[in-house]
């Protein structure tokens, strides 16, 4: 029996928050949807996430959020990052930080299904390594669940390619986030694993990536510190819907979301 699952890519500030209101219950019908994820990261004010953005989110429809770098700006979230079981941070920080790299969620049908949060090294953070991370954490999850579904943070497309085929026939789907730019490179790989660079951006597209063009503009030309405000225009929601064999994990499909708010 096929189970099909909504990515919903990097959502910003509150816009991003007022598209996934909008538009995520109509998707969910239109693409007969058993599951939501969404990278959070950049959910609250655009930099972080809050115990309150989370449950706003949650309450629209979505099941588990991942995240990324960003995850702790918000230091006034740490406590509420460790407890909360549905919120995902990289599996490949040091030992004894706060929170958890994966986790299994059931859907309302019963089907377990993997998720995985991984973070890049490319231009990023100097932490564990994705690859050996992922090794560890899907041999666990696959003890579990044959669904496995991967959020791969990373900047350069060269890495999240390769670990696309790294886990070719070991899990789901290799799913890019972080540049909030989405890719028309989605495919099924050889050995049955759905994959995509970047599912995009959830938010303001009149912006630089989400946040109001005057100040990166500005920051490009002086070479100096600038505070950055989200931006509020022309809201969009970018996702992709991938739909899996539940008895084996294999990938069936992938499809791309690139939805205009209304």
């Amino acid at each position: 029996m096929p189970v099909r699952i909504l990515f919903i890519g990097d959502i910003v500030g509150k816009p991003g928050r007022q598209a996934v209101s909008r538009e995520l219950h109509r998707l969910v019908d239109r693409h007969l949807v058993d599951l939501v994820i969404a990278n959070g990261e950049n959910a609250a004010g655009g930099f972080g996430i809050t115990e309150e953005t989370a449950k706003d989110l949650y309450g629209c429809g979505i099941h588990l959020l991942t995240s990324g770098n960003h995850i702790w700006d918000k230091k006034d979230a740490l406590d509420f990052i460790d407890r909360e079981k549905n919120l995902l941070r990289p599996a490949n920080y040091p030992q004894g930080v706060p929170g958890r790299g994966s986790g299994v969620v059931t859907t309302a049908a019963g089907i377990r299904i993997g998720v995985l949060n991984l973070e890049g090294r490319v231009f990023m953070n100097n932490i564990e390594c994705p690859f050996r991370t992922a090794d560890r954490e899907v041999a666990l999850l696959r003890q579990e669940t044959t669904v496995i579904l991967v959020d791969f943070h990373a900047e350069a497309t060269s890495e999240k390619i390769a670990l696309g085929w790294y886990l070719d026939g070991r899990v789901s789907a290799v799913i890019g986030t972080h540049t909030h730019v989405q890719t028309a490179d989605e495919r099924l790989l050889p050995g049955g694993t759905a994959y995509i660079s970047d599912a995009g951006m959830t938010g303001a597209f009149d912006s630089v990536i989400g946040v109001r063009k005057e100040e990166p503009i500005e920051r490009f030309l002086t070479q100096l510190p600038v505070k950055f405000e989200v931006a509020k225009n022309n809201l969009r929601l970018n996702g992709v819907v991938i739909e899996v064999d539940e008895s084996s994990g294999t990938a069936l499909g992938i499809e791309r979301i690139a939805v205009t708010c209304n």
